[in-house]
């Protein structure tokens, strides 16, 4: 049985380009277009899991504009909130047929609407009445100064309005370009937190925690799930407001392998998924925002740890063999 929880997520809308061949230039000419971005990622799994979700976004008042946002309403997703402004919606190119191969991106995200949006444009108070949850990733602060301190303002105005918190520590280098590192951005943000997802890399790059540099491909899970409890062990005593951590480890070996686990922990308990391997993937863009969705969705149900990291890590495995940004709603 559900909580009667009502969520609101939070982020930048993108279409994603993708080639259907090895090339994204080539003499064929075959690009396909997709609906993206990770807060929308997240967004589509709850609601087609039937959760009550809202997916706030900003984007140019335009067909275009109106076409991705139908495609996330018939997914259960109110994109009501939506803020209809500015000129042009963010694109991201995928340089290989379904980030099969380099799964090179290239971002064209500067001067969209949501990169644009500006400081205190926003009632978030207003905004945030009727909510009880709240989900954000890193990728809106790593856009630019103004996207980094609308972040704070929503934060505390959740924080102070009684909102649990989601964050995903989604790193993504080639976004953080306007002067400031994530280690000097992100921890005033995660203080808010009451839930972080992420991995044991992503946590040492934003938020200072430890990481051994011996760890490789060859570094079995039990050692990686030791590492990470003491990752979380840190983020604990670092930010008070945390309760839930949870990690992924995904490793491909070639351009259709993929291993993928996960581990969860609390103050008190730590938990590790069971290990999926396929050599079938179909698609990888989103399965990390898949295993988001599912955590937030395990999490509201109150199920046990064992069964949080299990439902969270099956819906991110299921996400590799789905085409697109979004996934199907299975675990």
């Amino acid at each position: 049985m559900q909580n009667e929880e009502n969520i609101l997520v939070f982020g930048e809308l993108l279409l994603r380009f993708s080639s259907t061949e090895d090339q994204f230039i080539s003499k064929n000419h075959t690009v396909s277009l997709f609906p993206g971005g990770s807060e929308a990622n997240v967004s589509a799994s709850l609601g087609q899991w039937k959760l009550p979700v809202s997916y706030l976004t900003c984007a140019p008042d335009n067909a275009l504009s109106a076409n991705a946002l139908q495609y996330l309403s018939e997914l259960g997703v109110d994109t009501s909130k939506t803020i209809l402004e500015g000129d042009r919606l963010g694109l991201y190119f995928l340089l290989s047929a379904n980030g099969l191969t380099s799964g090179q991106v290239v971002y064209d995200r500067k001067f969209s609407s949501f990169s644009s949006l500006k400081p205190r444009a926003i009632d978030w108070e207003k905004i945030l009445e009727g909510y009880t949850w709240f989900h954000w990733t890193a990728l809106t602060p790593a856009l630019n100064e103004n996207t980094a301190a609308i972040c704070k303002e929503v934060l505390a105005v959740a924080r102070k309005m009684g909102l649990k918190i989601s964050v995903d520590l989604n790193y993504r280098n080639r976004l953080w370009d306007y002067g400031k590192q994530p280690i000097e951005v992100m921890p005033e943000l995660v203080q808010y937190c009451d839930v972080i997802m992420g991995n044991i890399w992503a946590s040492n790059k934003m938020l200072g925690t430890s990481v051994s540099e011996h760890l490789n491909r060859e570094t079995t899970a039990e050692e990686y799930f030791k590492h990470a409890e003491t990752s979380a062990k840190e983020i604990f005593e670092l930010f008070p407001q945390c309760k839930h951590i949870a990690n992924t480890f995904r490793f491909i070996d070639n351009p259709k392998h993929n291993l993928f686990y996960g581990t969860y922990h609390t103050p008190e308990n730590n938990y590790i998924s069971s290990i999926y391997e396929t050599n079938e993937v179909v698609d990888r863009i989103g399965s990390g925002d898949a295993f988001m969705a599912g955590l937030i969705y395990a999490l509201i149900n109150n199920n046990d740890g064992q069964e949080i990291i299990n439902k969270a890590t099956k819906s991110g495995y299921q996400k590799l063999f789905v085409k697109g940004d979004f996934g199907d709603g299975t675990f």
